[in-house]
Formats: C-alpha cells, structure tokens, sequence
C-alpha cells in the first residue's frame, strides 16, 4: 500500500484468506451439527449504506480535481477520505471472504430446509460486500491526484 492507495489485488487477497477461514470455522462448527446462524438483511442494507457514504464523502473531491468546483479542498479532508476509501476496500474484501465462507459451507448441504433459505441471505451479503469493496476502489480512483510533469512549466 505505497502511494496507489489499496489496489483490486489486495483486496482479493484478502477475501480469499479471510474465505478460508471463515469456510474452516464454519465447516468445524457445521461438523459438530450446529447450523450457520441465520444472516441478517440488516447487514447488507449497512454494507450498501457504507458504500453510498463513501462515494458520497469521495464526490465533492472528483468534483474538484475535476475542475467542476470553486469550492475550497480543504486536504486534511481528502486524505481522510481516501483513508476511508481504503479502508471500505479492505473491509468490503474481508466481508466477502466471511459471508462466501459462510455460503460455501451452506451450498454444500442444501439437503437442509433451513440451509436453502441461508444460501439466498448469504449471497446477497456476498454482493453487498462486494459493492462496498467496490465503492472504496472507485472512491479511491475519484481521489487520485496523477503526479505533475514539471518539464511543462
């Protein structure tokens, strides 16, 4: 995480170590006959609400690297917003590695009722994660300020 902010590659990384583990936990708890707790909708409703938030707080900055504010930057502010960009990428990806543990667990014993009902809830946690992931890596894009050429002036 040098000065490119959290890149799609890390975040995937991520979700990937955070699935294995969340899949282990699940298929040793799972083993021992309890069941995946049932997900919430409440979750995926805050997941895509964080996501809204962060491309809402990243937005006045793309406007005004943009050149399409007069409004002064303050950028103490922008870097707190390209911090919080970041950290919606790196939570979004450990979101989507739990709730796609959870689902890999759940898809493969959909023999249970009360599994098949599970396997729905956790997909849309997966997809709400992944839109909150998303939305850090675009905030963060929508923040970028490219290094100046000062052969130009």
């Amino acid at each position: 995480m040098t000065g490119r902010g959290v890149r799609a590659g890390t975040a995937l990384l991520v979700a990937l170590a955070v699935g294995g583990a969340s899949w282990l936990l699940w298929e040793l708890t799972t083993g021992e006959g309890t069941l995946v707790p049932r997900p919430s909708w409440l979750a995926a409703t805050l997941l895509v609400a964080m996501a809204a938030f962060v491309l809402g707080f990243a937005w006045p900055v793309r406007a005004y690297l943009g050149g399409r504010s007069t409004r002064r930057l303050d950028p103490l502010r922008a870097a707190r917003i390209v911090v919080l960009a970041q950290a919606a990428t790196l939570t979004g990806a450990a979101a989507v590695g739990w709730y796609a543990g959870q689902l890999a667990v759940v898809a493969g014993d959909l023999s249970l009722v009360a599994n098949q009902d599970r396997l729905w809830r956790l997909g849309v946690l997966v997809g709400a994660a992944v839109v909150l992931a998303l939305a850090g890596l675009i905030a963060q894009h929508w923040c970028r300020v490219d290094p100046r050429d000062d052969d130009e002036d």
